[in-house]
């Protein structure tokens, strides 16, 4: 999360009128992420979250998103759930931008992750793919094998100014996987963006799941490659396999996969390294003046990549 528009008094005064949650008494920017344009909405009656969507979210993807949200929380799945206005509606505009307020959940992500938030984080990524499974709408995964390429020839330049042969090694990546990448895996709605920031917890129980702004259709499987990634490895670098052990046993118990989807994580896991790299290395390259949140480091995932591509089987995680 982060802000890039601002937002006037009487603009907000204006916006918040269309709801009936009350009288503002105060909005303070969320300053962490890098996607849209947050605040810390408080009213006479409750806390929210206000969210301003910007240019790199698709305003035609915002029914898919929101929709999603509401879906999830009607079947039990702890999320935001998006308020709609007197009028019905969820989506608005406010500052020149597609905006919504979605409600505030309780508790705080994990600075430091220990192996209990890996188990609870398996079985909740599990619950989500089920209580997604009958959602009648569908995103395609615009950050798959052909996203990876559109970023890649946007940076693909100046890369080895962030790394020296960064280039050449990305593009043969792009193109090993491409080979190999898997087909016909079990698929659904999935999260594709389950870090730490997105996952709340009071003390060792999960209390939500929050951000659901890259949500897509594709192989469950690559959502757990990508927490894999997000959670398991261990600040110096290194792959703790406790954690993954413990997410992935704790995935199966509420949803079982299949030996497909096991043999196929290390190839997703590369995959996974390779998206989180290029998406920020892109932002690391085209970092937006004024913004309040500093761009991450798009080398810790090269150091990922290289973990990954170094697997000689599903067994590295953890499970055989």
């Amino acid at each position: 999360m982060a802000v890039y528009t601002e937002i006037s008094n009487d603009e907000l005064a204006a916006f918040v009128a269309a709801y009936d949650i009350g009288t503002v008494t105060s909005l303070k920017g969320i300053a962490e992420g890098v996607e849209n344009s947050n605040f810390l909405l408080t009213t006479d009656r409750a806390t929210y979250i206000l969210t301003l969507y910007e240019k790199r979210v698709a305003e035609p993807d915002l029914p898919f998103f929101l929709g999603l949200m509401e879906h999830l929380a009607e079947r039990g799945i702890a999320c935001p759930l998006p308020l709609r206005s007197r009028d019905g509606r969820a989506l608005h505009r406010l500052a020149g931008r597609p905006a919504a307020i979605i409600t505030f959940l309780d508790g705080m992500w994990p600075k430091r992750i220990h192996p209990f938030h890996c188990r609870e984080l398996g079985a909740a990524l599990a619950r989500l793919h089920l209580a997604g499974s009958d959602f009648p709408m569908r995103r395609d995964n615009d950050l798959s094998l052909g996203g990876w390429q559109q970023i890649f020839g946007r940076c693909r330049d100046d890369a080895d100014r962030v790394m020296p042969g960064l280039s050449d090694a990305v593009a043969r990546e792009l193109a090993g996987l491409e080979a190999v990448w898997p087909a016909a895996l079990p698929t659904g709605v999935i999260h594709a963006d389950l870090f730490p920031d997105n996952v709340f917890f009071i003390g060792e129980t999960l209390t939500g799941l929050i951000d659901f702004y890259f949500a897509c259709t594709d192989a469950f499987a690559y959502d757990l490659a990508i927490c894999l990634n997000a959670w398991c490895f261990e600040p110096d670098g290194a792959f703790n396999v406790t954690k993954a052990r413990l997410m992935l046993a704790s995935y199966r118990r509420v949803r079982p996969f299949s030996t497909a989807e096991l043999a196929a994580l290390p190839i997703l896991a590369r995959g996974a390294a390779l998206r989180f790299l290029l998406t920020r290395l892109f932002d690391w390259l085209n970092h937006p003046p004024g913004a309040f949140v500093k761009p991450k480091d798009p080398l810790e995932y090269w150091h990922k990549l290289r973990f990954h591509q170094g697997v000689a089987g599903p067994g590295a995680y953890g499970l055989d």
